[in-house]
């Protein structure tokens, strides 16, 4: 009896062994098909490791989840479907399977297929954030923006950081309320180069289309004991989902207060890997015009946009250049971030400072740092705030320092 024992013992010992090495090898296989799909982008290669881990371990969920979404990226979509449904009809509460199985019917544009796929993972998942973030994404995508602003109102409410969420809110709230008016104020103050404050304020309305956004707006400021007004208007023209333009057209015939004619155009990209750039051009035009050339590039990385930008003025010498670094965190959407930035030389999109292009300073330096913050209440509302400090050379080797403090307010509807 003992020794019968001993025997069921050893085949049992020897046949989990046995399974555990297989388990191992399929997880081997499997996250062999994983480096080289992701880091080598070799997915004939990761299709044969997985089918190889499937041999070994038939049913293996996440493998076929995984083969899935090769073939999701690779177009072959009814293998991705295949293998989506095989999991689902296993196990119909899996989540990635369903996130997964969402995302392939959302990307060909089968809204109607992935809100379906995306309802019934929810039924087994309700609180899962990803998946509501996808319905909320179908329903946008469907033009069904109130629907989809409750629900990543509701994620934002669970998970104010959730950066995905708050971007899709700001773009739905531009949706939903079409139109704003805004109202500034900025006050500039001088230790050494000017003995009175300047004083600017702006009154804005901004409209919301379906071919971009357009923007009316009535600056007043008293400079150097004077007072002018200046109107602009500016326009974000979308050309497709990569590329959206940037037209700025103002006049003002208090010369001296403010430019008799400013302009602008700019060409922005949405690139792969939460990069974006922008490359363009800004005329200034007080007696004379001058021509300004200005590049930028962004990456947004987590909750975080960081950002550099240069403006290059022509000359017959020696171009004169200045450049910005930026960083902001955002706490939820577009609309709310805290943000710093540090820089040289002068911007000709700075309303403030851009009326010192009206004297050649080309070989003056100038430094600043500055600080700004942003944030919605009672929901359409936004407050903006910002504060710089400038060190300026403005008479060859004599250097003063002025102070900008500026407050604003936004309502939507």
């Amino acid at each position: 009896m003992i020794k019968q024992a001993l025997v069921v013992a050893i085949f049992l010992f020897t046949f989990a062994d046995l399974q555990a090495q297989t388990t191992v090898s399929a997880d081997s296989l499997f996250k062999s098909a994983r480096d080289v799909a992701f880091e080598d982008h070799n997915y004939i290669k990761a299709k044969q490791l997985s089918y190889q881990a499937l041999n070994i371990s038939p049913s293996y969920a996440d493998i076929e989840i995984f083969l899935g979404r090769i073939h999701t990226w690779t177009k072959q979509y009814d293998s991705a479907r295949y293998y989506f449904e095989k999991v689902l009809l296993d196990d119909p509460a899996d989540e990635e399977a369903g996130i997964a199985y969402t995302d392939l019917e959302y990307w060909n544009d089968h809204y109607a297929q992935a809100l379906s796929t995306c309802n019934n993972a929810l039924s087994a998942h309700p609180a899962s954030e990803a998946l509501l973030l996808r319905k909320a994404r179908i329903l946008n995508a469907q033009k069904q923006y109130k629907e989809a602003l409750s629900i990543v109102t509701t994620l934002l409410n669970r998970n104010k950081h959730n950066v995905e969420a708050g971007t899709l809110a700001s773009a739905l709230k531009n949706e939903t309320s079409k139109n704003k008016i805004s109202l500034s104020y900025d006050h500039t103050s001088f230790d050494k180069q000017y003995n009175e404050a300047w004083h600017l304020a702006s009154l804005a309305y901004s409209m919301q289309t379906k071919s971009g956004s357009y923007t009316a707006r009535l600056n007043y400021a008293n400079r150097f004991n004077a007072n002018g007004v200046q109107g602009e208007l500016d326009a974000y023209p979308r050309i497709n989902k990569t590329f959206y333009t940037y037209l700025n057209f103002g006049y003002s015939s208090a010369t001296g207060v403010f430019p008799k004619y400013r302009a602008g155009l700019s060409l922005y990209a949405n690139l792969p890997r939460s990069f974006e750039a922008e490359a363009g051009l800004r005329y200034l035009y007080f007696t004379q015009g001058t021509h300004i050339y200005t590049f930028y590039v962004g990456k947004y990385y987590k909750s975080f946009l960081f950002s550099a930008r240069t403006y290059i003025v022509p000359s017959s010498n020696a171009a004169s250049q200045s450049y910005n670094v930026a960083g902001r965190y955002y706490f939820a959407g577009a609309d709310d971030y805290v943000g710093l930035n540090v820089g040289t030389g002068i911007s000709p999109d700075d309303h403030i400072q851009n009326i010192q292009f009206n004297v050649k300073q080309e070989k003056l330096t100038s430094k600043q740092i500055g600080m700004a913050f942003n944030h919605t209440f009672l929901k359409w509302n936004i407050l903006s705030l910002s504060a710089g400090l400038i060190n300026r050379e403005y008479q060859p080797g004599i250097n003063g320092n002025q102070l900008s403090i500026s407050c604003g307010l936004t309502r939507r509807f």
